[in-house]
């Protein structure tokens, strides 16, 4: 088993990411190589950077971390946008916002674990 599979913060992205694709896959046909290809890019981004960064120091890993949490955004970013365009429910934007903010919370936490470990690599 890899490092990064015993991480909490690895598999909220998962189940995180797993649902965003869901959604995208329900965009109009006219959106899969637009705003459902960027979800999908960015869901899929979030615990590719959290894998990623388990191979390297700890200054580098809180650098993927924090790519994780901008990818984190963008998905919001683009719930919000396809919630304008009607691609899904203000409600189903509400529930996947809220699973946003708490993977963001929990990724913010385990960085400033990792930078505040005694004797943290460089």
């Amino acid at each position: 088993m890899f490092r990064f599979e015993q991480l909490d913060i690895w598999k909220l992205a998962i189940d995180y990411g797993n649902k965003l694709y869901n959604i995208a896959k329900d965009f109009p046909k006219e959106e899969i190589f637009g705003l459902g290809d960027q979800l999908r890019r960015a869901a899929v981004s979030i615990s590719n950077n959290i894998a990623e960064g388990c191979g390297d120091t700890d200054k580098g890993f809180i650098a993927f971390l924090n790519i994780s949490v901008k990818s984190s955004l963008e998905t919001v970013n683009i719930l919000h946008f396809a919630q304008k365009r009607g691609y899904i429910s203000e409600t189903v934007k509400n529930e996947l916002y809220v699973e946003a903010e708490i993977l963001i919370k929990k990724i913010r936490a385990f960085k400033n674990s990792i930078r505040n470990k005694p004797f943290a690599t460089s």
